[in-house]
């Protein structure tokens, strides 16, 4: 399956998704800084599963209508990190989507992702992306799951992706940063954590209109007894990075 994320920086980046999809043709579409009032049903072949609906700064999934089959989806609240309670840009942190998917005959389950922002710890973070794991669990415990986005994680992935291999999750970075707005503050925001898949590559597209650049994943149903490759489990990155 091929999964593009994109924080499109307060909608500003929108007019690009018609060309990124005839570009590179995903299956799957996360958004984050939207204005979910302003958004299409259909982007050619991709379909609106559901998008947030409390948000200043809202999140999206899109899917292929050919491919897949959107069974449920729901918008979750995320603990609140002290940029949320003064500015409010985001009550819903996480929009799951549990889809079937009618090439493969499986289920899967996808989340489009926004951490709290960097004037929170990243302990927040961590606390944040764990209960957006359980949330996607509520669709079912033992199916693969993918979560894309805006993580606002730059520093220590390392000390993460051990954290969440506690729980049979995988951190897996672009190969290129996303984020490079500043010249001095640049990193791996937008990257994906994944379970019972296997993750083959998350490239990092041009940059557009957005701080942020598009992530492209390329990822496969894991095979029970199959194990990861090595260069699919992410590599630490140590650059420092500022975003909203």
């Amino acid at each position: 399956m091929r999964v593009i994320s994109y924080n499109l920086r307060k909608h500003a980046a929108v007019g690009e998704l018609a060309a990124l999809i005839a570009d590179h043709r995903p299956n799957l579409l996360c958004l984050q800084e939207i204005d979910t009032e302003r958004l299409p049903v259909d982007l050619g072949p991709m379909h609106l599963a559901d998008a947030t609906k409390l948000n200043r700064l809202g999140l999206a999934i899109y899917y292929d209508h050919e491919r897949f089959e959107a069974l449920e989806t729901k918008a979750f609240a995320l603990k609140k990190s002290l940029h949320d309670i003064i500015a409010k840009p985001a009550l819903e942190r996480l929009l799951g989507s549990h889809l079937h998917d009618r090439t493969k005959q499986r289920e899967l389950v996808l989340g489009s992702f926004h951490a709290a922002p960097l004037t929170a710890l990243n302990s927040l973070r961590r606390t944040q992306i764990k209960a957006a794991h359980d949330a996607l669990d509520t669709f079912g415990e033992t199916l693969p799951t993918l979560m894309v986005g805006d993580f606002n994680y730059p520093v220590f992935q390392d000390f993460l992706n051990r954290r969440l291999q506690q729980t049979g999750h995988e951190v897996t970075l672009s190969d290129a940063r996303t984020y490079t707005r500043y010249k001095f503050f640049r990193g791996h925001f937008d990257f994906a954590t994944s379970i019972g898949l296997t993750i083959r590559s998350v490239r990092t597209l041009e940059q557009g209109a957005s701080d942020h650049l598009p992530i492209f994943v390329k990822a496969d149903y894991a095979e029970d007894d199959a194990p990861v490759a090595d260069d699919a489990i992410m590599g630490g990155a140590d650059d420092s990075v500022t975003s909203s």
